[in-house]
């Protein structure tokens, strides 16, 4: 009988996967300091250049659910390495970029990047040991959270001292470096679902997605109650229900509808979309608040960079918390950190919003906040994994990314929108505004908490070999 070849020690694998995944997670808001930068160099309006942010969302929503597909098809290796190339190319486009469309166009391939998450949480299922596939999917479940936390202090750092094109240059480092090492060193999972990629429904959902993220991600500019807003959401959710329908139907559907309706999927996906509304605004309404002068007598006065730093403490306490989430995971599930994780967020948002007239009070609350953050975004993509089949895991974890995303898209704008309708007479944010937005962020995470136990309980994961004996003891076709 002929030996299988050994297979690479899993937190090597481990490590390669989360620089991927942190690539990808930095591009959703180094920009977002550089974003005055670049709409001076390119000569173009504030809301124009705000389509660096939109395209990104966008593309990488898009993406996420074929590239989760694809892999679960042909191999999650190769596809991982496809997304992480991609990712690459584009941040080239957008370093090397003298106008604002060509900035779009890369900033739209970097998307194509969103793959990583699904592709890598199907790797770890794949090749790590049962009982060691909580804790690897905890820390790049919450490699998201890290990379918005420490994207904003890097990305003013980089904009302030050399020049926002080295925001994308970097970007790219990783991307280049992180397909190498996939193609050279993630072994290639036995794990496959033969079928084919259902282009009509990616194109179905690729129209509704479109609507109601751009609808949302313009809701400032048009108004949220306009005609233009509310007529692109609509539109856009009527081609969602039809996604819906359709797939449904598919004999091979992009995205399976009845795995969906499993009420473990559903209720943590609805639990993810209000994590991604209540949390994900206060990346930014930090800084925001952190750069007012010190005249208005809640501001700080200080700069973009020292403003995104405020921020850094909560990304390493997400690092601390991941782990410890997976260890529970390992041992008991992962719906109780998820509950815990909401509440300790929306506890340390209330505390913000009531109590933030001195910096050392905005780190202790923010380190508060992004350890429930840290600890929410761990146990999410655990409790989707657990709650469907291996050759699931792909297209599963990527509506679960999609979900995340347009959460964060849609609290990020009200959010925006709440302190925009309070202004002072010298055109500042008033104090009342950050308070609302804070408050309406901690019911986000208060909702995401009550919703979270609804997700029926599951038993944690048993030991089990990894790689092709992992595959056969599942019933999985190997190829």
């Amino acid at each position: 009988m002929t030996q299988s070849a050994p297979r690479q020690h899993h937190q090597t694998t481990l490590a390669i996967l989360a620089i991927g995944a942190l690539a990808f997670a930095l591009a959703q808001t180094t920009v977002i300091p550089a974003l005055g930068d670049m709409q001076h160099e390119l000569g173009v309006s504030s809301s124009d250049v705000t389509w660096l942010v939109t395209a990104y969302f966008l593309v990488a929503s898009i993406a996420t659910p074929i590239f989760g597909r694809l892999g679960d098809m042909f191999g999650k290796e190769r596809y991982l390495a496809v997304s992480l190339a991609l990712f690459a190319i584009g941040s080239v486009v957008c370093a090397l970029s003298d106008s604002l469309a060509l900035m779009i166009v890369g900033r739209g391939l970097q998307g194509m990047g969103g793959g990583v998450f699904p592709l890598s949480f199907g790797i770890v299922r794949d090749e790590f040991p049962r009982e060691r596939v909580p804790s690897g999917i905890a820390l790049l479940g919450a490699v998201a959270g890290i990379g918005g936390a420490i994207g904003l202090p890097l990305g003013g750092l980089l904009a302030d001292q050399v020049s926002f094109h080295w925001i994308f240059w970097l970007a790219a480092a990783m991307g280049v470096g992180s397909a190498i090492a996939v193609v050279k060193f993630v072994p290639e999972s036995p794990v496959r679902t033969p079928g084919t990629l259902d282009l009509a429904g990616a194109g179905i959902l690729a129209v509704g997605l479109s609507a109601v993220l751009i609808a949302i991600s313009r809701a400032n500019d048009w108004g949220w109650g306009s005609t233009k807003t509310l007529g692109l959401i609509a539109a856009g959710l009527v081609v969602l229900v039809l996604f819906v329908l359709f797939e449904r139907r598919h004999p091979a559907p992009l995205i399976n509808m009845r795995t969906m309706a499993r009420r473990p999927v559903l209720t943590t996906n609805l639990a993810t979309l209000l994590v991604g509304f209540g949390l994900f605004g206060t990346f930014v309404l930090v800084p925001q608040l952190a750069q007012l002068p010190d005249a208005t007598g809640y501001g700080f006065g200080l700069n973009a960079t020292v403003a995104g730093l405020l921020m850094a403490p909560g990304g390493i306490m997400m690092l601390f918390v991941a782990p410890l989430v997976g260890r529970i995971g390992e041992r008991s599930g992962s719906k109780m950190p998820l509950v815990v994780g909401c509440l300790v967020a929306a506890g340390g948002l209330v505390g913000m919003a009531f109590a933030h007239s001195s910096i050392a009070l905005v780190i202790l609350w923010v380190c508060i906040l992004n350890g429930g953050v840290g600890a929410a975004f761990a146990a999410l993509p655990n409790l989707i994994v657990q709650a469907v089949d291996a050759h699931e895991t792909g297209e599963a974890t990527g509506v679960n990314t999609i979900m995340r995303n347009v959460g964060a898209s849609i609290g990020s704008q009200v959010a925006a929108s709440i302190v925009a309708g309070h202004l002072l007479s010298s055109g500042l944010p008033e104090d009342e505004g950050f308070k609302l937005a804070f408050l309406m962020g901690a019911a986000g995470g208060l909702a995401a908490g009550l919703i979270a136990l609804l997700i029926p309980a599951r038993r944690a994961f048993k030991a089990r070999p990894s790689g092709q004996a992992a595959a056969v003891a599942d019933g999985i076709p190997v190829r």
